[in-house]
């Protein structure tokens, strides 16, 4: 079952939807249920939804597994250099401007867009549905994956398990790296990553580097993280047709 509401997000002074999965048996029992927080949450759950029609397809995906677990998707901001600015942490640096061709001067907001997250939205649901409290997961797509890395060394006592899909570092690739070096993680109970090896279709270059700025988070993380898995992907593009079919590997390590 899927809910939806606007809540204003006091950092940007804007409103924005979260959607909301239910678990079937939701109104059927008193049980409390772990919450995974997911970011772009318009393709999170339904391809209808969806911003190019596609999307995780994650209500399917939930429904046939009676996973008992509530998912929070918060939409992305409008505009893509707004969803920039909020999933990027810090400004676009040296590393992004190699990949990309040129310099970018987006980001800077990831915290206050995790802030939010922590202080605004997770008491909300936690005051409205029958939550775990500590039993609190974040997960995301591209930059997604970005700002979940992000927010696990802000707060790793809150999100415990963290999935980043085909993650969009290369932004903030030097500040994220010593972030991680410098965090405590050992909180953390599961951190899942993936990369495909064709992330920018028909630019050798560009997919190379993607892969080498996943793998060298990966580097760091499973230092610190008992319970790390990467997952290389052959011939995977930076698409959500590629994204959705990783969704079974993504939560079944999350959830093993």
């Amino acid at each position: 079952m899927l809910q939806t509401f606007s809540m204003k997000m006091t950092p940007f002074h804007t409103e924005r939807t979260i959607r909301v999965y239910l678990p079937r048996d939701y109104f059927d029992s008193e049980a409390h249920y772990p919450v995974l927080y997911m970011h772009d949450g318009r393709n999170v759950f339904r391809d209808g939804d969806a911003i190019g029609g596609v999307s995780l397809g994650l209500e399917l995906y939930l429904e046939k597994t009676s996973l008992e677990l509530i998912v929070v998707g918060i939409d992305a901001a409008a505009s893509r250099e707004e969803r920039i600015d909020e999933y990027c942490p810090w400004m676009n640096g040296a590393y992004s401007e190699r990949i990309i061709g040129y310099r970018q001067t987006m980001g800077g907001k990831g915290n206050a867009y995790v802030d939010f997250l922590v202080n605004e939205l997770k008491p909300r649901i936690d005051g409205t549905f029958r939550t775990r409290v500590h039993q609190t997961y974040l997960a995301g797509v591209s930059l997604g994956g970005l700002i979940s890395s992000f927010a696990a060394c802000q707060y790793p006592e809150v999100f415990r398990r963290v999935a980043g899909i085909s993650s969009g570092f290369y932004r903030n690739q030097e500040k994220i790296e010593a972030l991680l070096r410098e965090s405590d993680l050992s909180l953390l109970e599961r951190f899942y990553m993936d990369c495909g090896t064709e992330e920018a279709m028909g630019d050798p270059r560009i997919s190379q580097e993607f892969v080498n700025s996943n793998k060298a988070i990966y580097d760091i993380v499973k230092s610190k993280v008992s319970h790390t898995h990467f997952q290389l992907v052959n011939g995977a593009a930076h698409n959500y047709s590629e994204f959705r079919k990783r969704i079974p590997d993504v939560f079944s390590f999350l959830f093993a």
